[in-house]
């Protein structure tokens, strides 16, 4: 039986291979990368606390990818996927509630709390 570059890493770890499994993760990585640039892009536009907030964010999710790519890859052992993924899941929504936070209310929400 032939192997793909694709399966060898995947069967040595005792995962089954999924060239799909593979396809979303590059995928992932790929849209996340883009992502990132762009919010990288903005915060240096802006220069403010909320855009460097975003920008961490989008980040982990970048990172996510990374670690998810890795352990396809066995270069990361299961334990430590889920430690990471777990923990980079909770520092997003921290960030991005903290940076909702400190946004100020715009003159919009301000009349509508009025009425």
């Amino acid at each position: 039986m032939k192997h793909s570059l694709w399966a060898v890493p995947l069967q040595s770890h005792g995962i089954e291979p999924s060239v799909s499994l593979l396809g979303v993760i590059v995928l992932a990585g790929i849209g996340t990368g883009i992502l990132f640039l762009g919010s990288i892009l903005a915060f240096l536009q802006r220069r403010e606390l909320r855009y460097a907030l975003i920008t961490l964010a989008v980040g982990a999710l970048f990172f996510r990818s990374i670690v998810g790519f890795a352990t396809v890859y066995g270069h990361v052992p299961m334990t430590i996927h889920h430690l990471v993924e777990h923990s980079l899941d909770f520092l997003i929504a921290a960030l991005v509630l903290y940076a909702v936070y400190r946004s100020k209310p715009s003159s919009l929400d301000t009349s509508l709390q009025q009425n």
